[in-house]
């Protein structure tokens, strides 16, 4: 079960269809290279990011997320991931992620996250481009795994969602307990101690039960879980 609900977690947008046009997609300049998809277009409108040639890649950058369910406040951290953090602090300078809702919560014995920053809510949408992994090399061997293949995305970890190599978008995860996965997952930043708070509110709601599985450990959340908006909180 945990090696099924680790594959799932990377899906990011999964609408394939021929583009319309024959003209390749456009990408930036810069070292992110962020690239149009034209087969997956924007849930939102929003254009590519800038992508100067010196990405900043040192500090943080403070997230005030208000939820319908309480403070979600994040820490970016630019020297983890500095073309993820460039891309999503342009997302919510765009309101890209306002008004969205977190549409997946997991409750595996190794995997307990909750999902967002799709504006369409199915766990399908994107902004319309996509743009290369910042892999962390430094996460610790998850101590239920005894073959070290997975890691220890711990407590309090913000990371991306991905639908495989190198194709980062919009959607995030937040890790509300220590979880074990392959490091396929770009960390670039972490939730403040308020935001555990409101993870294990929506945690301890569980999970919305369905026909085929009365008992759900993945799936939409009981509490609807809005973000109302996401702004820096402080000048970059």
């Amino acid at each position: 079960m945990t090696a099924l609900a680790a594959a799932a977690l990377i899906v990011s947008g999964g609408s394939t269809t021929a583009s319309a046009s024959d003209a390749p997609p456009r990408t930036t300049h810069g070292p992110c290279q962020y690239t149009q998809t034209p087969e997956e277009p924007a849930a939102r409108p929003v254009p590519l990011p800038p992508d100067p040639r010196h990405t900043p890649s040192h500090g943080t950058v403070d997230m005030a997320v208000p939820t319908s369910q309480g403070p979600l406040p994040l820490r970016l951290d630019r020297a983890k991931a500095p073309c993820t953090v460039q891309s999503f602090v342009h997302l919510a300078r765009h309101r890209f992620y306002d008004r969205t809702v977190c549409h997946r919560l997991t409750a595996y014995p190794t995997l307990k996250v909750l999902q967002c920053g799709d504006p369409t809510g199915t766990g399908e949408g994107g902004p319309g481009y996509a743009y290369k992994d910042e892999l962390p090399v430094d996460l610790p061997p998850a101590p239920s795994d005894p073959t070290g293949v997975r890691r220890l995305y711990g407590r309090g970890l913000l990371a991306m969602a991905n639908a495989g190599p190198n194709t980062n978008g919009s959607q995030f995860f937040v890790v509300y307990g220590d979880s074990a996965l392959r490091p396929n997952y770009t960390v670039f930043g972490t939730v403040g101690a308020a935001g555990l708070k409101t993870l294990d509110k929506i945690a301890a709601g569980g999970i919305e039960p369905t026909t085929q599985d009365p008992a759900p450990v993945d799936g939409t959340p009981v509490l609807r879980t809005e973000l109302l908006r996401v702004r820096p909180s402080c000048r970059p």
